[in-house]
């Protein structure tokens, strides 16, 4: 009998240590659960940026004010018939 308990006791035991901090333990959980976690708020601010994308696509597909005004503030563009004037300020010496 004593040796029946010894090894109950002793596969008890076991059984605790892989559950805290064997393969696929609790400390695991929780690593991966924080890594979870992290990865949401990645994928939440991604989902931000494809919707604005999307919004850009749809407004570039629609409207030609969207594609003027990237055309004048990327390219420099100017409509026809319209002067270009810069105005240089002075230069610090």
């Amino acid at each position: 009998m004593r040796l029946f308990i010894l090894v109950l006791t002793l596969l008890f035991g076991w059984l605790q240590y892989t559950l805290w901090f064997g393969k696929n333990g609790v400390s695991d959980y929780y690593t991966i659960e924080s890594d979870i976690e992290a990865q949401q708020l990645v994928n939440t601010k991604l989902q931000a940026r494809n919707s604005e994308m999307y919004a850009e696509i749809d407004d570039l597909k629609q409207g030609l004010d969207a594609i003027e005004e990237r055309a004048r503030h990327e390219l420099g563009m100017l409509k026809e018939g319209e002067t270009f004037y810069r105005i240089v300020g002075e230069e610090n010496q």
